[in-house]
C-alpha cells in the first residue's frame, strides 16, 4: 500500500510541473504568457513575416519551358524550391540535381599573364 502511496504522490508532483512549469509548452498551456524574453505579439509578428509567396511563373530547370507554378510540379533541393513541367523532368532534376542547375560564376584571380617576358 504504502508502494501506491508513494507513485500517486509522484505522479502527481510529475502532472503539476507539466501542467503548470516548465512542461506547460509540452502540453499545449501558457500560449499568451512571455516566455524566454519575448512577448505575444512579438512571436505573432515574427511568424506573420516567414509566409512566402511563390511566382507566378518559373522557368523549368531541366528543358528550360517556363511554367505556370499553380499548375507546376515542385521539388525542394537545398532550400530553393524548383517547378517543373511535368514529372519525367522532375524526376530528371531530383536524380542529378548538379546537372541541372546553372553552376556559380567563379571568379578567377585577376593575375597579369607573363608579367616578367
Amino acid at each position: 500500500m504504502n508502494e501506491l502511496i508513494y507513485f500517486m504522490l509522484w505522479a502527481g508532483i510529475i502532472f503539476l510541473m507539466m501542467r503548470f512549469g516548465c512542461g506547460a509548452h509540452v502540453m499545449g498551456h501558457g500560449h499568451g504568457k512571455a516566455k524566454h524574453g519575448k512577448g505575444a505579439s512579438e512571436r505573432q509578428t515574427t511568424t506573420e513575416s516567414l509566409r512566402w509567396i511563390p511566382p507566378a511563373e518559373d522557368v523549368d530547370p531541366v528543358c528550360g519551358k517556363t511554367v505556370s507554378t499553380e499548375k507546376a510540379k515542385p521539388s525542394v533541393h537545398e532550400g530553393h524550391v524548383y517547378y517543373f513541367c511535368s514529372r519525367d523532368c522532375r524526376e530528371r532534376f531530383e536524380a542529378a540535381p548538379e546537372q541541372h542547375l546553372a553552376p556559380a560564376a567563379k571568379v578567377l584571380p585577376t593575375q597579369p599573364e607573363n608579367e616578367d617576358a
